[in-house]
């Protein structure tokens, strides 16, 4: 369930173009009003925004929020103000520009998106940097995170419900063997994560532990830097929610609050299932997600996080 909240009744797009013109001009930039127009408004409404604040004013939104803004706050605003496509392809764009942990981000766009909405990535990804997001993975990685994520990025599942259940019982068999065997990169481990829909690989793990009572995530605790991109796969894939609360602990809880990784998953889950995740964490803490967020963060920044988890004043 999503957590970002949309007046019942919104001003006019180009009354909204007004404000955040006038949030521009003047003795310093108005932030909070950019909060409230850009924090309280969909994916449809903000491209709109885009659009007609571009054809009124001669300017870019993004390039003006760029310019006006500064630091988390900045990148946050940015982040979620672009198209939720747009948004994976830079994602995924600035994973591929770092080191080897950031090959985290590329599993996350990969697994816990909809097949539909990995292809809109993809795509976006060539309109934005006239190359494909297969060939810049490919590039940026070696040896076994290369032959795990070229697939995962490629892949086109089938998104429905339905199971071949003695397909899920051989290849749990298979899964084992290889999980046993520590042979965590054979091929049959990767065609299996990169190609079954999720549906499929939920089926194919529940008779992995009633078979051989045994859970595959435990067994992926121990390892290198690959295992836990093997268990990140995954949990993505069958238990984004999970994932993405492990992922929030580990930018909160951290000595420094992990930004980078807070704004990317507030940007990219408040439309989509931010408030069941906000509702795992505080399971899982024992302190409510809004909360943790306040207390080691501050200023717009802080707000503009509370205003996607719907905990704004507004």
């Amino acid at each position: 369930m999503a957590s970002l909240t949309v007046p019942a009744e919104v001003p006019s797009v180009a009354e909204d173009c007004e404000q955040l013109r006038a949030a521009f001009k003047g003795w310093g930039t108005n932030e909070k009003l950019i909060i409230s127009i850009l924090g309280h408004r969909n994916a449809a409404q903000r491209k709109l925004i885009q659009q007609i604040y571009a054809e009124t004013f001669g300017e870019d939104l993004l390039k003006e929020l760029d310019r006006e803004l500064t630091n988390d706050f900045e990148k946050l605003v940015v982040v979620w103000t672009l198209d939720p496509s747009e948004r994976d392809a830079y994602l995924a764009k600035e994973a591929t520009k770092r080191w080897t942990k950031s090959n985290f981000v590329l599993v996350e766009i990969a697994c816990t998106r909809s097949p539909k909405e990995l292809v809109l990535a993809r795509e976006a990804y060539h309109a934005r940097y006239k190359k494909s997001l297969e060939e810049d993975v490919a590039y940026h990685t070696t040896g076994e995170h290369r032959k795990l994520l070229v697939p995962l990025v490629s892949s086109y599942r089938y998104g429905g419900d339905e199971v071949d259940l003695r397909l899920a019982k051989a290849e749990a068999k298979i899964l084992h063997e290889k999980i046993s065997d520590k042979a965590y990169s054979d091929d049959e481990v990767i065609r299996i994560l990169a190609t079954r829909s999720k549906a499929q690989i939920n089926a194919t793990l529940n008779h992995y532990k009633d078979e051989y009572e045994e859970d595959i995530l435990k067994q992926l605790e121990e390892g290198d830097e690959f295992v836990g991109l093997l268990r990140a796969t995954i949990k993505g894939l069958v238990y984004p929610e999970h994932y993405f609360v492990e992922v929030l602990r580990d930018a909160i809880n951290r000595r420094g609050t992990e930004e980078d990784h807070l704004t990317r998953v507030i940007a990219t889950r408040a439309e989509v299932d931010m408030k069941t995740i906000a509702d795992e964490y505080q399971k899982r803490d024992s302190i409510p997600l809004g909360r943790a967020i306040a207390k080691d963060t501050r200023g717009d920044y802080e707000n503009m996080l509370l205003a996607l988890l719907g905990q704004d004043e507004d």
